[in-house]
């Protein structure tokens, strides 16, 4: 018999590791990957953050968890962040590429240090996670790589000229990713959220004015709710996303859709 469609998403036996996983949208997509059935483990520059993160999520779905601290944009700390979580969980079946940082400001006024430090967590750190934890994939014929991009992968709006850069830069890494594993077992695709209430966005969420401008930009006159996230994830990290590769799935409300 045909195997049922909802075990193309069970992820027992699988292995994930999603960086950023302290807060936000890479905690509740870390949770949801758990509550698949995968072993998870979280990584973020703070381990007291992610320690409290893998613990809830253990006692919550009975999966092993395991929290490593890492600051992606140096590749001596990704390489040891893969081989730690390795040597607790064992090889690595899906890689989220979560972290990721923003500054605001025009570009005139844009301070090199700002556009340094935006680029090397969005983008340089995508890149060093994938090439450190990639290949064992292949070898194994096995893997998903979700590559947190944005709708500002797609658009742009003024005042972000690092992270429009860097997370259209994401889609591109994960077009030559898709393309260099093709035939391997492993996909790359990228993950494009809309606004979501996350601590990232909590200048625009404390300003009511830019948090109702930017509501009004989306067809769906809302900001997402932080699970409406999960099912998109979960289909990009399961064995049900098999021949899908190379693309972005855009959860935004329909804003990039106008």
């Amino acid at each position: 018999m045909p195997q049922h469609v909802l075990e193309q998403f069970n992820l027992t036996g699988r292995r994930a590791l999603i960086t950023g996983g302290g807060k936000g949208l890479g905690k509740v997509i870390a949770t949801a990957l758990a509550q698949a059935g995968a072993d998870v483990a979280v990584s973020a520059r703070s381990l007291a953050d992610v320690q409290a993160v893998a613990a809830e999520i253990a006692a919550s779905t009975g999966c092993k968890t395991f929290a490593v601290a890492a600051d992606v944009t140096k590749d001596a700390d990704v390489r040891r962040m893969a081989e730690a979580t390795e040597a607790a969980l064992g090889p690595i079946d899906i890689l989220v590429n979560n972290a990721g940082v923003n500054v605001r400001n025009p570009t005139a006024d844009y301070a090199e240090s700002d556009w340094d430090a935006v680029i090397d967590v969005n983008l340089k750190g995508t890149f060093l996670c994938a090439r450190a934890i990639a290949p064992g994939m292949a070898t194994r014929g096995w893997g998903r790589i979700v590559n947190l991009g944005s709708t500002l992968s797609i658009i742009a709006l003024p005042h972000r000229p690092a992270y429009a850069a860097a997370k259209a830069g994401v889609l591109n890494l994960t077009k030559v990713l898709a393309l260099e594993y093709a035939g391997t077992g492993v996909t790359a695709n990228a993950l494009c959220p809309g606004p979501f209430a996350t601590e990232m966005n909590r200048p625009l969420l404390d300003d009511p004015e830019k948090f109702k401008a930017l509501a009004a930009r989306i067809p769906m006159a809302r900001w997402g709710e932080l699970d409406e996230i999960t099912g998109a994830a979960l289909f990009l990290a399961s064995p049900a996303s098999s021949f899908v590769t190379g693309t972005s799935l855009l959860v935004d409300g329909g804003w990039t859709a106008q």
